[in-house]
């Protein structure tokens, strides 16, 4: 046994198991994030019953948990959190709609990189917030000024990585194609589509919640309902339980899209599968 291996084993680093050692590892895997959750829950209830800290700063998880089957009940909690979700997802898919074909396009072909380069440079910095004053000025405060809000907050990172991951395609398997009669719109479909894929995915996942925060950010500035507008009323009159309630929801609503963002990935890339931990 070399050194690094011996190394590796002391610290119970082990090499990715098949079959019935990967299912027992991953029963583990959950077990130890179930008791991290509950440890945290544990402490969170332990300094607020005790006031440690006071309820103004950090209210406790009871009634952080009254507060919400209250807005479940009312059913306000449902309508906040569809209202977001259709400006989210909206905004998103107008983004995605044009940032990846040409993410893709820039990736191919060097002109359109020139053409497009200067106007990324200058709109990449600039982040969701800044876009509120003039979308205000252009669009009102209605529905399409907080979709808009997301679609400037997202489709930037979303073209950033399609390029990337068309540029990393390896291109022996461009060469190999071409040298194989295949054409562009062959190569185009059966190699960097595919090569590219996996990135492009990853980048909608990431900027998916980007996008959470841009959306939040618009409902914060002008809005009558949205989970951004919950939270900053429930801050107007005090009720930090509510803003927690809000946060969480946030959380949540993103986790539940990434779980769909990953049936999706494993839909269309299924020779990714056994790559994935």
């Amino acid at each position: 046994m070399t050194a690094k291996a011996a190394g590796s084993s002391a610290l119970g680093f082990q090499p990715v198991a098949k079959g019935g050692s990967s299912s027992a590892r991953m029963k583990l895997s959950m077990l130890l994030s179930l008791l991290s959750v509950l440890a945290f829950l544990g402490i969170w209830t332990f300094v607020t019953e005790m006031h440690i800290v006071k309820p103004v700063f950090l209210p406790s998880p009871l009634s952080v948990l009254k507060e919400a089957a209250s807005l479940v009940q009312s059913g306000e909690l449902w309508v906040s959190i569809l209202a977001s979700s259709k400006r989210v997802f909206s905004g998103f898919f107008l983004a995605a709609a044009l940032a990846v074909p040409l993410g893709v396009l820039i990736g191919v072909w060097w002109p359109a990189k020139a053409i497009v380069d200067p106007f990324i440079s200058l709109l990449r910095p600039l982040p969701s917030i800044t876009w509120i004053p003039l979308s205000i000025l252009w669009l009102g405060i209605g529905e399409a000024q907080k979709i808009a809000i997301v679609f400037m907050g997202s489709w930037v990172y979303i073209l950033l990585y399609t390029v990337e991951s068309t540029k990393r395609v390896d291109p022996i398997l461009i060469r190999a194609a071409r040298n194989l009669g295949a054409g562009d719109l062959t190569v185009m479909k059966d190699v960097v589509l595919p090569g590219a894929l996996p990135g492009i995915i990853a980048g909608l996942k990431v900027t998916l919640a980007i996008s959470w925060s841009c959306v939040i950010t618009a409902e914060m500035v002008a809005a009558q309902n949205g989970l951004g507008a919950l939270i900053w009323t429930a801050k107007d009159w005090g009720n930090m339980p509510l803003v927690l309630v809000g946060m969480v929801c946030i959380s949540l609503t993103v986790l539940v899209a990434d779980w769909i963002m990953l049936r999706l990935e494993r839909l269309l890339l299924p020779w990714e599968r056994n790559r994935r931990a």
